[in-house]
């Protein structure tokens, strides 16, 4: 779209209403704050600029901003008079000059895209406002969407509303555009005589309607319109997300045995042919290539895995994880920081951390990566198929070569050459006889408490 845009998104709410010190819109959905949902959401609708509106005090508001976007602008609302007000907190941005203005609101992460552009549209048409609505089941407590043909005429409070007013379903969604051209001298008209003393947005449809220009209202689902106040409705908004998200990987070829089970994040990228069996959890920054297969209750954050490779059940998968093609890893096994090759297996009972492990290499259950001294992490490397008995701690740094053999329960502290035995373990030793010793003296032990 050939059309600037200016994205003006409001999130000046306090997080009171949550019970929570943390300001209200970064509360997290999808594992990111639901600031970042909208601020992203403007990207994908060509938003030339961002500009977000805080509140006083608002420090961690204005970090998010700048991780999420460092281009975006951040402006605060010292005094909290009204939307309107809220809007022209950012009035440096909105004088710089675009065509498009998209007001929005920074507790609302279930827009699409599709929604913003379609309110481009209507302003590339000639509206001077543009409202987005939606039809309610029950509308009590939603401000009306007032229509006379294709026009809007004006926006009524349910307070505020007749009887016959209170009969319209078609709500106000609350996110306006407006037309760059007139936007400014409409703000700049809202005043504060009303029962609150505060400037209302709302009051622009009716200013723009008394100047002749066009205002129109636009219709859009009204689950993605759901701001939230409350834990009870973060909680709502995280179910309608990841069914959503669910849906949409189904519908790439993903297999979810038991989807509702599944929970994703806002950056999980899963190909086709990938099969989901119960209860998995995706962390941020996880990728799943095609044909894999991820076992019930598994959790994974941060970690790449490549094609056809076999992971859970009860896997756990940390920052800094890559699983090549074929590779495999089992039933209690955690890897973090770890360069697993391909056709590798960790079959079960293993914590691989700081590693990377050679094509086709084996690790027996009950193995250990020993990677921290206390102050520092150190890398273990084992090479292309090596095998590591049962019950080992490789206690890094060190290094195991290709072809190389660790024996069963040994302690490995020094590097083994490729294709030689490693064994760091004391010899056995059988002493005849003496089990009958030990248990005539456990008996004893045993009555002489007895008797006390």
């Amino acid at each position: 779209m050939a059309r600037s845009c200016l994205s003006l998104i409001l999130a000046a709410g306090e997080g009171t209403r949550m019970r929570s010190s943390l300001p209200k819109v970064l509360h997290e959905v999808a594992n990111i704050p639901m600031l970042s949902h909208v601020m992203r959401v403007c990207l994908e609708a060509e938003s030339d600029t961002i500009a977000v509106v805080a509140g006083k005090g608002s420090e961690l508001v204005i970090d998010v901003v700048e991780k999420e976007n460092p281009n975006a602008s951040v402006h605060v609302q010292t005094e909290r008079l009204g939307t309107a007000h809220a809007v022209l907190a950012a009035r440096d941005a909105i004088e710089k000059g675009v065509d498009d203005i998209l007001i929005l609101f920074g507790d609302t992460p279930l827009l699409t895209p599709e929604t913003l552009s379609s309110m481009r549209e209507v302003l590339a048409d000639g509206a001077a406002v543009v409202v987005v609505g939606f039809y309610a089941n029950d509308p009590s407590g939603y401000g009306r969407l007032l229509e006379q043909g294709d026009k809007l005429v004006a926006i009524r409070e349910h307070a505020e509303a007749s009887e016959e007013e209170r009969k319209i379903d078609f709500c106000n969604g609350g996110i306006m555009g407006l037309s760059g051209e007139h936007a400014l001298a409409l703000l700049d008209s809202v005043d504060n005589q009303n029962a609150k003393g505060e400037f209302y947005l709302t009051d622009v449809v009716e200013i723009a309607n008394s100047k002749n220009l066009s205002v129109k209202a636009l219709e859009a689902p009204e689950a993605e319109l759901i701001g939230v106040n409350t834990r009870n409705g973060l909680a709502e908004v995280e179910l309608l997300w990841q069914n959503t998200a669910r849906q949409k990987l189904m519908s790439t070829g993903v297999t979810m045995q038991s989807a509702e089970t599944v929970f994703l994040s806002a950056d999980t990228i899963i190909e086709p042919d990938v099969i989901l069996e119960p209860n998995i959890v995706f962390g941020p920054n996880v990728t799943v290539k095609a044909g894999t297969k991820i076992k019930a209750f598994s959790h994974l954050e941060g970690a790449i895995i490549g094609e056809n490779a076999d992971v859970g059940p009860y896997a756990r998968l940390r920052p800094g994880t890559e699983l090549d093609k074929g590779s495999k890893v089992g039933n209690f096994v955690e890897v973090k920081n770890a360069k697993v090759h391909e056709g590798a297996k960790i079959n079960h009972l293993t914590y691989v951390g700081d590693a990377e492990i050679g094509a086709k290499a084996n690790i027996g259950a009950g193995t250990i990566t020993c990677n921290y001294d206390g102050l520092n992490k150190h890398k273990t490397t084992i090479g292309k198929g090596a095998f590591i008995g049962s019950n080992s701690s490789l206690v890094a740094p060190v290094s195991i070569g290709d072809g190389a053999y660790v024996a069963s329960g040994s302690v490995i502290t020094d590097d083994v050459p490729e294709n030689s035995l490693g064994i760091g373990r004391g010899r056995q030793a059988n002493k005849e006889g003496m089990a009958e010793a030990i248990r005539e003296r456990n008996a004893a032990i045993k009555a002489n408490r007895s008797k006390s």
